[in-house]
C-alpha cells in the first residue's frame, strides 16, 4: 500500500465513524414510554460486591457464592462489561431489551443486580466516580423490548 493512501485511509474511517458505530441495533417497532429509576454502576468492589481472597484473587463478598471465584467485569449474560451495558430485572426487561436513557444514550440489557427490582436500572459506568456522579435519577426512558421468537 502506498505511503500516501494510509492517512486517507485513517481519516476515511475517522470521518465516517465505521471504528465507533454503536453495537446496539434499535428495532424496526416502535418503542414504549417506561418511566424508571435509574443508577449506575461500575466494576469496582463496591457496585459488585467483590473482594480478593488470601491468595488476591477476586471472589465474590457475600450472597450465596461468597468465596467462588468472581470474573470482573462479566456480565450475568457472559459479555463484557461496557458503557452500554445495562443491569435490570430480567422478569420485567429480559436479556437483550435495549433502552434509550436521557443523557446515558442506548444501552443493552445483559447484566442483573441483587438490588435490582421492578423498574429500577443500573447503567454502567467506566469508574466509580462517573457512577457517583450519575446517581439515583427518575428518567422517562424509551424501552424496546425484544419480542417472542414463534415457534
Amino acid at each position: 500500500m502506498n505511503k500516501i493512501y494510509i492517512p486517507i485511509l485513517i481519516i476515511n474511517l475517522f470521518l465516517t465513524g465505521c471504528a465507533t458505530k454503536s453495537l446496539v441495533q434499535i428495532p424496526n417497532y416502535p418503542p414504549q414510554k417506561i418511566t424508571l429509576t435509574v443508577t449506575g454502576y461500575c466494576d469496582c468492589k463496591i457496585c459488585c460486591g467483590w473482594k480478593r481472597n488470601w491468595r488476591f484473587q477476586p471472589v465474590y463478598a457475600y450472597g450465596p457464592n461468597a468465596g467462588k471465584p468472581k470474573k470482573i467485569g462479566i456480565t450475568a449474560s457472559g459479555t463484557k462489561a461496557v458503557k452500554g451495558t445495562i443491569a435490570a430485572d430480567t422478569k420485567i426487561f429480559p436479556y437483550g431489551t435495549i433502552i434509550q436513557v436521557p443523557g446515558y444514550g442506548i444501552g443493552r440489557v445483559e447484566d442483573i443486580g441483587g438490588a435490582i427490582k421492578g423498574r429500577h436500572i443500573d447503567l454502567f459506568f467506566n469508574s466509580h466516580k462517573e457512577a457517583l456522579e450519575w446517581g439515583r435519577q427518575k428518567k422517562q426512558c424509551l424501552v424496546w423490548i425484544p419480542k417472542k421468537s414463534i415457534r
